[in-house]
């Protein structure tokens, strides 16, 4: 199963993260209510994204994500249908983000029980996602520019990357990620969980 790269939902996959989500919240015994009050998105936003009526934002899922606990890429895994051992790269998983054009892809073989997850992230020129800078005890982040430029906010501190620069991070997201480049920003997003 792939995630669509269509701004709206209309596969399989979207039907599948939709699903996914909503489990999500029941398997946490919240209400709407209650995952509204936890991630600042109205009940409704929530409950259209459940339905598969809309596709998520990256900063709505990110702030999902945080109110369940996991990563965007445990999130990806967790949608996906099997565990292969070896990932193709027609087969990994993708998500773009319908408001920036971010591209997220799932590069490792899926599987919620590693330490170590590893996605593609590829952002337009001039592009800006912003997250609520969650707290994610136990996780370290990396972010390794292969192409373009990259601009970073974590803990009240900006940045920026060039190609071969590598930031590492823990316990905390970035607030803001940005490509100020001319050309699109292809980077590498390591997470792993160190408790």
């Amino acid at each position: 199963m792939r995630f669509s790269t269509d701004p709206a939902p209309s596969d399989a996959s979207d039907l599948a993260l939709a699903g996914r989500l909503e489990a999500l919240r029941h398997e946490r015994g919240l209400s709407l209510d209650t995952a509204a009050s936890l991630t600042g998105l109205s009940r409704a936003t929530i409950s259209r994204i459940e339905r598969g009526e809309t596709s998520p934002t990256a900063n709505a899922l990110g702030r999902l994500c945080g109110a369940y606990g996991l990563t965007m890429s445990r999130l990806m895994a967790a949608v996906e249908e099997n565990s292969p051992r070896l990932l193709r790269g027609a087969e990994a998983a993708r998500w773009r983000d319908p408001e920036s054009g971010y591209l997220r892809t799932l590069i490792a073989p899926p599987n919620v029980d590693y330490a170590t997850e590893l996605a593609l992230g590829d952002l337009p020129a001039g592009a800006e996602i912003h997250y609520d800078g969650r707290q994610a005890p136990g996780r370290e982040q990396f972010f390794y520019l292969l192409e373009g430029a990259l601009s970073l906010d974590v803990e009240g501190e900006t940045y920026a990357l060039t190609p071969g620069d590598c930031l590492r991070h823990r316990g905390v997201d970035a607030t803001r990620i940005g490509n100020p480049g001319a050309v699109p920003a292809r980077y590498l997003i390591i997470n792993s969980t160190t408790t």
